[in-house]
């Protein structure tokens, strides 16, 4: 339990090992189905579109859900909302692992999204509540973020394991005993915080947080792929009217979702920014790279996952520099250096080619995840620590959601702009004896076109393979073009934003109001962050 000086006891760190469970989950997730998706297309059979919405459907929920749900931890209990979360997780992991169907699979991706939302607020607001101490939450939130980035390294893994021995439906399954495990721990070991003057949901608010992020997604994903048309402009339209409204929302609400004295913190602010953008590079070329290995390099799922670990080295000597080096510089020049390391990583993915050696794709890899992470590690604690305690879910939900957000923009953009390229060149330039279903399958994605292929055999299946392989790396080169531009932008905007900030940690803000449940209320100013 915690000392009466403020600091953490056992209780507390054994607590800390519980958070960490479904943070690795979630994490893995994606990495985990990346290499899943050669199989869910030969199984399943999805289109092009339906193979991106088993992809997306979940970061998309997960970031519209985010916010509603860090605001609802606050007011119900944020044990009791990791728990319910940690139950719906179960649940939706054993429907993903046995669907028979594209859109049942998308179906259960869904309510993964929505019981992920519950879990990543509620995880990080925790540590808030639990470490006090400054130094201690500080380190905490470290170990927190060391799990992110051991969840995204060992996703890849533990997915060529499974896939290489079981069926893709395995890939869900892993999560089942890790959720079971937090259910039977979390009562004993976390305890119960809740905001103590929340103040009624704002169900308006809620709904116009999750109108503001999909449609405006399902636009953007579709116009970039099929060009101009009627229903994705329409959903565009829709989002970007729910994200003002929401923006008026925050303003005018009695007890918003989240207090918008909050964005006026430019620490606060600028951490979620650079959040976005570097999850945008990071997640939204990883599709790219798992691909390669398994469907153009021929490799595995369990070969491509322990090449894939190579580029992890350069990815933890990179965290480990930016975290020796973030008491002594300041954020502005360690995130725009960040930004540059990872733009060059997209420079020189537009050198790979279907024939490339192995050892370039993986440097490249490499270069783009030590900017994007050692970027993104500065940024928990600048979030943590400029939100007051009582507003700890909320803030926390807002820079998850960034996260998220910024990871499926990157997938639904860079992955439409390659499909794009992939579909333009292979238009028209197939063999003559591929026509029909199979011409649209193998025009659909390369997994389609690698499942042709095998079937046509000969002639054919080879100048089919060739054609579809150089298609994708092209497709990746636009997509690379894309990330470099991005990050040279994000680094010029980094140091901005940033150039404020000293070296050193954030300074907390505002007094506890969040207490343990079944315990008076303290009273305290709730918009003090508006001070900072």
């Amino acid at each position: 339990m915690t000392t009466p000086h403020g600091r953490a006891g056992r209780r507390e760190w054994t607590g800390l090992a519980v958070l960490l469970l479904p943070t690795l989950v979630l994490t893995m997730d994606m990495g985990v189905l990346f290499f899943a998706v050669p199989f869910i297309s030969t199984d399943l059979r999805p289109s092009g579109t339906q193979q991106l919405w088993i992809l997306d459907i979940y970061s998309f929920l997960l970031a519209g859900l985010l916010v509603p749900m860090g605001a609802l931890g606050d007011r119900i209990g944020r044990r009791r909302l990791l728990m319910v979360g940690a139950g719906g997780f179960t649940v939706a992991s054993l429907l993903a692992a046995h669907a028979d169907g594209a859109g049942q699979l998308i179906a259960a991706r869904a309510l993964l999204g929505v019981a992920g939302a519950t879990l990543m607020p509620s995880t990080l607001a925790l540590i808030r509540n639990m470490f006090h101490d400054p130094r201690q939450r500080q380190a905490a939130l470290g170990v927190w973020s060391g799990a992110m980035m051991g969840g995204a390294t060992l996703g890849p893994v533990v997915g060529g394991l499974l896939l290489d021995r079981f069926w893709w439906g395995s890939a869900f399954l892993i999560a089942v005993p890790v959720m079971l495990l937090v259910l039977a721990a979390a009562p004993a070991l976390l305890p119960e915080y809740r905001t103590a003057r929340p103040g009624r949901f704002d169900l308006a608010g809620a709904a116009l947080a999750i109108t503001a992020v999909l449609p405006a997604v399902y636009g953007i994903k579709n116009l970039s792929v099929d060009g101009p048309q009627p229903l994705p402009l329409a959903a565009l339209a829709l989002g970007l009217l729910s994200a003002a409204g929401l923006a008026v929302r925050l303003r005018t609400a009695a007890h918003p979702l989240i207090d918008p004295a909050l964005f006026r913190i430019r620490s606060f602010t600028g951490a979620i920014t650079v959040n976005t953008v570097a999850m945008f590079a990071l997640m939204g070329f990883t599709l790219f790279t798992s691909q390669y290995l398994q469907l153009v390099k021929g490799m595995s799922p369990l070969s491509a996952a322990l090449w894939a670990l190579l580029p992890s080295v350069g990815v933890g000597a990179a965290v480990g520099a930016v975290g020796a080096l973030a008491g002594r510089v300041r954020p502005a020049p360690l995130m725009t250096c960040g930004f540059l390391v990872g733009a060059a990583g997209f420079g020189l993915m537009t050198l790979v080619r279907p024939d490339s050696p192995l050892w370039l794709v993986l440097t490249a890899a490499g270069v783009i995840a030590a900017g994007a992470v050692g970027t993104s590690t500065l940024t928990a604690e600048m979030v943590v620590s400029a939100a007051p305690p009582e507003q700890a879910g909320s803030a926390s939900a807002t820079s998850e959601t960034a996260t998220e957000l910024g990871s499926s923009l990157g997938i639904a953009l860079l992955g439409a702009a390659g499909a794009a390229v992939y579909k333009a060149r292979l238009d028209g330039g197939l063999p003559a004896g591929v026509t029909g279903d199979a011409a649209r399958a193998a025009q659909d994605t390369l997994g389609g076109a690698v499942t042709v292929a095998a079937r046509a055999g000969g002639t054919a299946g080879g100048e089919l393979l060739e054609a579809a392989r150089s298609a994708f790396t092209d497709g990746m080169h636009l997509a690379a073009v894309a990330g470099l531009v991005v990050l040279v932008g994000a680094a010029i905007a980094a140091a901005r934003l940033m150039r404020h900030l000293p070296a050193g940690p954030v300074a907390g803000t505002g007094s506890p109001e969040t207490v343990p449940a079944g315990t008076a209320p303290v009273p305290g100013p709730a918009a003090t962050a508006a001070a900072a």
